[in-house]
């Protein structure tokens, strides 16, 4: 099991950079770094990637609608080249707020598009003259809805690696399932590992049923603020919760939320419609009070070493490859200290 780290935003690359650079030299092995209606992740993490030796380089995650499956492939390819074979495409399909409300795009048939979109970019990498006919994509376009002039063509210049890692952020048994079959790794959101079965054991298990070999073993990211507290963390625990009830109450309409249909499937039901009627009528401090501290316990990593050490080891009995820590300290010693204890204990436990 590796740790590595979520970036967040707004605060300087040359920071960034630094840190991360002494991040890597006590045991960091992955940068994931994610993209809404922000400013763009490749090129940022192109930039981290003079800073570092060995760091991993991910996109956490490219929204499927923003680029092309073709601009997609040629991206993670090029961020390949510049990191020496370190990059990971990680993707998902964001919601109807960003793709809609930012891009003017239809939102809907994610797993389509998601197919589509990794075949193609596959046989980019792979260098293969291009042709898809798909629902979604049709490469090179129909002469009768162009000019007529496209040709199959294959990527000038060849790849550092002709297979780069697909990671899908997925929740939804339909794209759980898919990621199963045709992804090397999964990025669940606010991930209970203790709930992974109850609540994806059947679409993964049908998805792994048809999954190919040369994929090897589906690897699973996890996401985990990380506070190591000697004695009381009760602070750090209320810390954590304004980001569970952002997502859980803020990111989607009533209707339409995917995280607040996770946290009702992992048993928290009433509190889930708690937290968004809060939210949603702006009364952020209290859906932030509405999460129960159970949640928090399970999603983050907050406590002593003793108990970072227990967690840890069911993330990995859970099937966790990569857990992405995000330290909640601001200092930027303690920053340090935090990300080499979890480091030292992954590979105890490894």
């Amino acid at each position: 099991m590796r740790i590595g780290t979520v970036l967040d935003f707004g605060r300087p690359m040359s920071v960034v950079g630094d840190e991360i650079a002494a991040w890597e030299q006590v045991g960091l092995a992955s940068v994931t770094l994610g993209e809404a209606y922000t400013l763009d992740a490749p090129t940022q993490l192109a930039y981290l990637a003079a800073r570092t030796d060995s760091v991993e380089l991910a996109t956490g995650v490219l929204p499927l609608d923003t680029r092309t499956p073709t601009l997609i492939a040629t991206t993670a390819a090029g961020l390949d080249y510049v990191s020496a074979g370190r990059a990971r495409l990680g993707l998902g399909p964001s919601g109807p707020q960003v793709v809609e409300g930012f891009h003017g795009l239809p939102f809907g048939d994610v797993p389509g598009k998601t197919r589509e979109t990794i075949e193609i970019c596959r046989s980019v990498w792979r260098r293969e003259t291009l042709q898809h006919d798909g629902r979604h994509y049709q490469i090179p376009l129909d002469p009768s809805r162009g000019t007529g002039l496209g040709k199959p063509l294959k990527l000038i210049n060849r790849p550092v690696r002709d297979r780069i890692p697909v990671s899908i952020a997925s929740l939804g048994p339909r794209m759980v399932e898919l990621t199963a079959e045709i992804a090397e790794g999964w990025e669940p959101i606010f991930f209970y590992p203790e709930k992974v079965q109850d609540v994806w054991g059947e679409a993964l298990a049908k998805g792994n049923a048809k999954r190919s070999a040369d994929l090897g073993p589906l690897e699973i990211i996890a996401r985990a603020p990380l506070a190591v507290v000697d004695g009381d963390a009760s602070a750090w625990i209320d810390a954590a919760k304004p980001q569970l009830a952002l997502y859980v109450g803020g990111m989607g309409s009533r209707e339409q939320n995917f995280y607040n249909r996770l946290v009702a499937a992992y048993g928290f039901e009433k509190e889930a419609a708690t937290i968004q009627d809060h939210f949603l009528s702006g009364r952020h401090a209290e859906a932030a009070a509405a999460v129960p501290d159970e949640l928090v316990h399970a999603t983050a990593l907050i406590g002593d070493v003793d108990h970072l050490r227990q967690r840890l080891a069911v993330l990995r009995d859970a099937g966790v490859t990569l857990v992405n820590v995000t330290p909640m300290a601001t200092d930027p010693t303690e920053r340090l200290e935090a990300v080499k204890t979890v480091a030292a204990l992954s590979k105890e436990l490894s």
